[in-house]
């Protein structure tokens, strides 16, 4: 039987979600939705002709025995509140970025998780599904390229609006760094500094772009990341994992090499959604059938708790311009 899914918000990447789930994924329905602008809901129900209700609000779509798993894709102020409710009716719940928007918050939610006994929560951190990071992951796992010494990353994106604030860069946009790296090098963080160079003419009043960041891990790891989210030219994701023995490079996304008006080069990507819409497709299959398996193995609570201290620290270090530590609580059973 085919797991039943209600949709707690249906913007962008909600009716997305629905939508992979009604014409790509397998084993998985939508039959609930919720907005909280309810016509959206109505909309995403007829445009996708889905077989579903529209609830007044998250906590009653919760509540309705007919839905086996949830996802939380409405504002981020609200994740934490519905992921505790789905913990509660323990229905398993995947919860797009952030898992809550403070790290007591996500705390709350490893609390509830391990009270309850059973891991109940995915969280959307997609670059672990990526194919690239996969094989990045592959090179440094085997040994390939030796004992890992070194990042340098960058993530740039072509630009960002007006409500766009430097803590946001931290928070929104290097919290998928923040994530991946310490899935990458099996690490974890210990400190953290911000630096800011010359600032971009195209960033507005309110943000300081570009910004670098390092970070410091167990192991002695250094990583660099350029923050760029006003870099002009599209959206474009680097990483370069220097071992002792060679350099892993995440590979570029395909795309055709073109000859034309006496020019040789290729299109870049502008939409984030573009760069990582495989991922998508892959991470919630994973949930599905992590669900139908009765265990859960993508990003978890944990995830979403250590990568909200780390992005704390990052922004503590944006405004005192200090090297901040990292503090990591000892990982709990559960999620090793």
């Amino acid at each position: 039987m085919a797991i039943t899914v209600g949709v707690i918000g249906t913007g962008a990447i909600g009716a997305d979600h629905a939508r992979r789930i009604t014409q790509t994924l397998t084993g998985a329905e939508v039959i609930a939705l919720t907005d909280v602008n309810l016509e959206q809901a109505e909309t995403v129900k007829n445009t996708l002709k889905l077989n579903a209700t529209v609830y007044a609000d998250g906590h009653e779509l919760i509540a309705n025995s007919g839905v086996d798993a949830v996802l939380v894709t409405s504002w981020g102020a609200t994740h934490e509140e519905y992921v505790l409710a789905a913990i509660k009716a323990g229905k398993y719940v995947f919860c797009e970025k952030p898992l809550a928007t403070t790290a007591q918050g996500c705390q709350n939610i490893v609390d509830a998780e391990m009270a309850a006994g059973k891991r109940l929560v995915q969280v959307g951190f997609m670059r672990p599904y990526d194919s690239g990071y996969k094989m990045l992951k592959q090179a440094i796992d085997s040994g390939e390229i030796g004992t890992p010494l070194m990042i340098h990353a960058a993530h740039r994106n072509q630009s960002v609006g007006k409500n766009y604030n430097t803590p946001m860069a931290i928070h929104d946009t290097l919290i998928h760094e923040l994530d991946v790296f310490r899935w990458l090098l099996d690490d974890e963080y210990v400190s953290t500094q911000v630096v800011f160079p010359r600032k971009t003419t195209f960033a507005h009043d309110q943000l300081a772009d570009p910004q670098i960041v390092l970070l410091e891990t167990k192991k002695g790891v250094r990583i660099d990341v350029e923050v760029f989210v006003n870099c002009q030219y599209g959206y474009d994701i680097q990483c370069a994992v220097v071992g002792e023995q060679g350099i892993a490079n995440l590979p570029e996304p395909q795309a055709i090499t073109m000859r034309k008006n006496a020019q040789l080069g290729n299109a870049l990507l502008t939409d984030w959604k573009d760069r990582f819409i495989d991922s998508y497709d892959v991470e919630l299959q994973d949930f599905f059938d992590g669900i139908s398996a009765n265990k859960l193995t993508g990003p978890s609570s944990w995830n979403g708790l250590a990568a909200a201290i780390a992005s704390d620290a990052c922004v503590t270090a944006q405004q005192s311009g200090q090297i901040e530590k990292i503090n990591l609580p000892e990982r709990p059973e559960l999620y090793r």
